[in-house]
């Protein structure tokens, strides 16, 4: 069994313990929050017997050896250096952290501290998309990459009451490009790799964070084109182009359904039966620490570095700056 303690008493983490508890080597035991009150509700609902509402006292807790960060997004670097420094592992939500220079020391601890750091990337461990990178080649020579997320904010209406909750706030490092962007980004250089340009654009809401954008990235031989929006909705799926041949995907944060369309006309469908979208990152996080391993060969540390070297790039050519950037 890997005993887990949770930051973030919100819906992702009960998401991902939903997911978890499908395996049969996971034990929730831990739950941290500022307030007590939260930690315990929270613990009591999923079955940990441990609450921390002090971070340094749950870092150096003998009831845990891995910690689930959903904290917000600014808060990562930090949580994360803390608990690796006292020998604990870290899967870690996306963005894995502000900017390259937090991941940069991130990765620096893990190496540092011999334990391992994941981004918890789900798409890219999910069934659907191992599958998109083996047959791969049956589309011949890939010359464009289309990836596009577009999910109305349950928190943009209050936003534009007047409100501006976390999701809109540029002090925990969010906005469309680092929670729905991030989902594009990253399969797009996990299989690409590096650009060698980068141009983007996006519409600035005046609280400081972009409401939706679209970056254009150019290889050699090839073209990414990465859209996202947390200001309206997109039913379009992402599309991998070849010269034989295209691979569509219906949902890139959470792919479903994927298929590839030869130029003959034929079809394949490549879809594989999947369970709970979040148990993938558990299964992949759990098999790493009991191997020994401190680094996913999937969510490596070369793939969360080059995500967040482009999402650095496109917020300064957009013009998104946190606060965390001057830290």
């Amino acid at each position: 069994m890997v005993r887990f303690g949770v930051i973030g008493t919100n819906k992702i983490t009960g998401n991902f313990i939903e997911g978890a508890n499908e395996l049969g080597d996971f034990e929730l035991t831990a739950v941290y929050s500022r307030t007590e009150k939260k930690a315990t509700s929270f613990a009591e609902k999923h079955g940990a017997k441990h609450t921390f509402t002090n971070l340094e006292e749950m870092a150096e807790s003998k009831v845990i050896d891995a910690v689930y960060i959903a904290s917000p997004n600014s808060l990562h670097a930090e949580q994360a250096i803390l608990l690796m420094k006292a020998g604990k592992h870290v899967l870690c939500e996306k963005p894995l952290a502000s900017n390259s220079r937090e991941v940069q020391r991130m990765v620096a601890a893990s190496r540092e501290n011999n334990v391992l750091l994941m981004e918890a990337m789900k798409s890219t461990v999910m069934p659907n998309m191992q599958k998109v990178r083996e047959n791969l080649h049956k589309i011949g020579q890939v010359r464009r990459f289309v990836a596009n997320y577009g999910q109305y904010s349950s928190r943009y209406d209050a936003y534009k009451e007047g409100t501006v909750l976390n999701a809109f706030n540029p002090e925990f490092s969010n906005g469309s490009l680092m929670d729905i962007g991030v989902y594009c980004v990253y399969p797009v250089v996990s299989i690409l790799g590096k650009p060698s340009s980068i141009k983007a654009e996006g519409v600035m809401l005046e609280s400081g964070v972009d409401g939706e954008g679209s970056i254009l990235l150019g290889y050699d031989d090839k073209e990414a084109v990465v859209m996202f929006s947390k200001i309206t909705d997109s039913h379009l799926p992402s599309e991998i182009q070849g010269e034989n041949g295209s691979i569509l995907i219906d949902k890139i944060g959470s792919p479903m359904n994927v298929k590839i369309y030869y130029r003959d006309g034929s079809i394949e469908d490549l879809t594989q039966s999947q369970t709970h979208t979040m148990m993938y990152e558990a299964k992949e996080f759990i098999e790493l620490i009991q191997s020994g391993k401190t680094e996913s060969t999937i969510n490596s540390y070369e793939n969360s570095l080059l995500a967040i070297e482009v999402m650095d790039e496109a917020r300064r050519q957009i013009g998104i700056v946190f606060p965390a950037d001057n830290r």
